[in-house]
């Protein structure tokens, strides 16, 4: 790499060292930080891996790098870059782009090598070169055409634990016959192969090293002038540093996913214990003060004294916690002047080894903790009280037995970041009232969980109680994943607040999924949610009615279904009583769509009508509850314009959007619960989804086996075939000996593997129990024990029968 250091107005050059190499994958965040790149910039590779790659750049690529990277071709270039000290470096860089074994792209920036002084005719310039790699403090080999070791520096025989005599003429499975070198030694027959580099990820102990590594490894190719492979070359960095510090990132990033995602004091200590023994720890526990787990004030914890504590929440890799001699729940007392007292008194985090005498002592104060200790080999510990606003509320202990290395000072600081996190939520959920605990897990349970990767929406969603909170509100959503790669959106409103208005509205949300298992169309589903309001109001009656009217006002729901399908993207809605849902277009356009009213729940004997729009990939559907958009104090026009404004520049993510809309729609303080959904509609395109027409033959059903089966292999779902062959065998089949003409197969690949077969008959499927000598009545069973999930669906000329697979990892 040629550099030259720019300060103090003069231009210095700047040897740099042939290791200097950094890893960029597609999205341009660093991967891999070498030495030579810290001696270059002065960074470290943990203040740099993970940020973006022009987070570096002291002026723009040049226009023509810019385009070679946009097409994925190689490319060279002079660029200043930013040095860690303030200066710049002007740096000619070359990169090229690899591809991981997940097909991701990822690119390999290096600097142009040297020009030698001495020039090619130079009879050093050989024996200078072979020094070079010999001598580069990174592990380097060459191998031959047949994939045998033909050289290797000093650095990889120290890796690999043997001479480069003894490992010269044999190949990598030869030297090392172990999982992961049978790995390697198949990457390296496709570089000779193919004649193109490949970039590998390996975490696990080398050899010759005595604890476990990260590594990132280049085998590249060896051309001559005519393009023919030769053979190839192998180069390793270890990012072990990098790796610990993605690891760290990485249970950073879940604890603040996980940690607090409720106001109850238990579940917060368990968030946290799954967390950290998910991360980096092999058993943890959560104390809290006894003051704390009964809802009180927590008292001060004077030193001298002994302290009882309340196990809040354990985690372990072992199954059932056998290293606890606490159960959950119970209780335990901290001798005076122990360890965690001593970390309680201070409200400092401690790490501790097995050789530690205050640790051994602290062990030893408790027969049963000793025991343990030593039956699993307990080798490391760390205590971290839990404090918050300058409150000590408990403990946590980190403790390390089937991990082999010790915790660090690194590890510590992730701890205290974690519990510190933590505390904080556990500080909020025993302000609480029981009533108030009560509440918000009654209000928890009506909200959807996050819900996994859908095929036809992305979605987002706020849910915000009315004024202080303190009442648990009568507003819900929901997202409901149906079959053939659908999805239904919900959202509903029940009039009110209280107990009463919550419960109404769980019973309506339980009602809408279990209708929505059976497909209904979003009209009849709420005809048949309007009946179930008005036989609930009748069986409570008239003295249960008249509390619910006392605690909220009035009773009253109302309800907007929405059903999109990504084959055809189109969207069929339904409203009763429910304010219309807003569509932002791609280009933009915000409109609110012009569906019929229809009556709110509970009114009876009036219709409702569906509406099918055709919705572009990529359009945003907005739906909500009248808490955004009416206000005592403003016509419900001024709050439909605000959602329009806020709509009509979406940000970049859809989390964003949402606090976008409330920012901007809500200018005060709502006086009603307040629900916001969001969904970017996707589509299925032709790679995605393939149809057959079947004749009504029972010979057609080898041809749709036969089909179905190129299909899942044309896909790379090999893994599926055998269970999709015979699931397709049973659908078809049965299709054919009790359905109608016409009859149609369908494969769709989204978040899962779909198969549908349809078919002319509106007679729906049923599982029996088929006798010893029946000649049929198994089929159905054969594909629930197979496909994850299966069932059926009317449409307009007749039935569907699906079944869902898990796409191979």
């Amino acid at each position: 790499m040629d550099s030259e250091h720019v300060a103090s107005g003069g231009k210095v050059p700047t040897p740099v060292p042939e290791d200097s190499a950094v890893v960029v994958d597609a999205r341009g965040s660093v991967m891999v930080w070498s030495a030579g790149a810290t001696q270059l910039l002065g960074y470290e590779p943990e203040e740099i891996v993970g940020r973006h790659a022009t987070d570096l750049l002291a002026a723009d690529l040049p226009a023509s790098a810019r385009r070679h990277i946009a097409e994925g071709r190689q490319w060279a270039t002079e660029v200043a870059l930013r040095h860690r000290e303030g200066g710049r470096v002007v740096v000619r860089l070359r990169g090229a782009p690899l591809v991981d074994a997940a097909r991701r792209r990822l690119w390999l920036v290096t600097g142009a090598a040297l020009t030698n002084p001495a020039g090619p005719s130079d009879p050093n310039a050989a024996a200078m070169w072979g020094r070079t790699l010999a001598q580069l403090p990174l592990p380097v080999a060459v191998y031959g055409l047949d994939a045998r070791l033909m050289a290797a520096n000093e650095v990889m025989t120290r890796v690999m634990g043997r001479t480069e005599e003894e490992m010269r003429g044999l190949t990598l499975w030869e030297i090392e016959p172990s999982w992961p070198f049978d790995e390697y030694d198949r990457l390296q027959r496709e570089v000779l192969r193919t004649g193109e580099m490949i970039f590998h990820e390996q975490h696990g102990q080398a050899p010759g090293e005595t604890r476990e590594h990260a590594w990132s490894m280049f085998l590249s190719p060896l051309k001559d002038e005519n393009g023919t492979v030769h053979g190839l070359s192998a180069t390793v960095f270890d990012t072990t540093e990098q790796y610990w510090a993605r690891q760290r990132l990485a249970v950073l990033n879940d604890a603040s996913l996980r940690i607090g995602s409720t106001l109850d004091v238990t579940r917060t200590a368990e968030e946290l214990a799954e967390v950290a023994v998910t991360g980096f720890a092999d058993f943890v526990t959560v104390d809290l003060l006894e003051s704390v787990a009964q809802g009180e004030e927590p008292r001060s914890v004077p030193p001298g004294e002994s302290v009882t504590v309340r196990r809040a929440a354990q985690r372990s890799v072992l199954k059932g916690c056998p290293e606890s001699v606490v159960a959950s729940g119970g209780t335990s007392l901290y001798p005076a002047d122990s360890l965690p007292v001593l970390a309680l008194v201070s409200g400092r985090g401690t790490r501790h080894r097995s050789d530690d005498p205050a640790l051994r002592a602290w062990v030893e104060s408790s027969p049963a903790r000793a025991a343990t200790v030593g039956k699993y080999m307990i080798h490391s510990v760390m205590m971290v009280p839990l404090r918050a606003r300058g409150v000590t509320l408990g403990m946590v202990h980190f403790l390390r037995h089937r991990t082999p290395e010790s915790f660090g000072e690194d590890d510590l600081l992730l701890a205290e970041e974690i519990v510190a996190r933590a505390a904080v939520s556990v500080d909020n959920a025993r302000r609480y009232t029981h009533e108030r605990r009560t509440a918000l897990a009654l209000q928890r349970s009506l909200l959807p969980e996050r819900p996994p990767a859908l095929t036809a929406v992305e979605v987002a969603y706020r849910y915000l109680p009315a004024g202080s909170g303190a009442d648990v509100g009568g507003d819900w959503l929901d997202v409901i994943q149906l079959s053939g790669a659908r999805v239904a959106l919900v959202v509903g409103d029940v009039v009110g607040h209280g107990i009463q208005a919550s419960a109404t509205m769980g019973r309506l949300r339980t009602a809408v999924r279990t209708l929505a298992d059976v497909d209904l169309a979003p009209d009849e589903l709420l005809t048949q949610l309007d009946d179930l309001v008005i036989r609930l109001d009748r069986e409570e009656g008239p003295e249960a009615r008249g509390r619910a009217e006392e605690t909220s006002g009035e009773v009253g729901a109302t309800c907007l279904y929405a059903v999109y399908d990504p084959a055809s993207r189109r969207c069929t809605m339904a409203r009763a009583g429910h304010p219309p849902p807003a569509l932002v277009t791609a280009d933009g356009t915000v409109r609110f769509l012009d569906l019929p009213a229809g009556p709110p729940l509970g009114l009876g004997g009036l219709p409702y009508e569906s509406t099918e729009v055709e919705l572009g990939e990529g359009s945003l559907l907005a739906l909500y509850t009248d808490g955004l958009v009416e206000a005592a104090d403003r016509d419900i026009g001024v709050g439909l314009e605000l959602l329009r404004r806020a709509l009509s520049s979406p940000a970049d993510t859809l989390e964003e959007t949402c606090d976008q809309v409330l920012s901007t729609a809500l200018t005060s303080r709502p006086a009603d619960d307040v629900v916001l959904l969001l969904a970017r509609t996707s589509a299925l395109d032709a790679r995605q989804m393939r149809t057959w027409h079947l004749p009504l033959d029972p010979a057609a059903v080898a041809g749709a086996r036969k089909v179905a089966g190129e299909q899942v292999a044309a896909w790379g779902l090999d893994e599926t075939a055998f269970a999709t062959e015979l699931i397709v065998s049973e659908l078809v089949t049965n299709a054919i000996r009790y359905g109608e003409a016409p009859i149609r197969l369908r494969l769709i690949r989204g978040s899962t593997l779909i198969c549908e077969v349809s078919d002319g008959s509106s007679t729906a499927p049923h599982l029996r129990r088929a006798r010893v000598f029946d000649e049929g009545g198994r089929g159905l069973l054969l594909v629930a024990q197979v496909a994850e999930r299966w069932g059926s669906r009317q449409t307009p000329t007749g039935k569907t029968i699906w079944a869902e697979q898990p796409l191979p990892a």
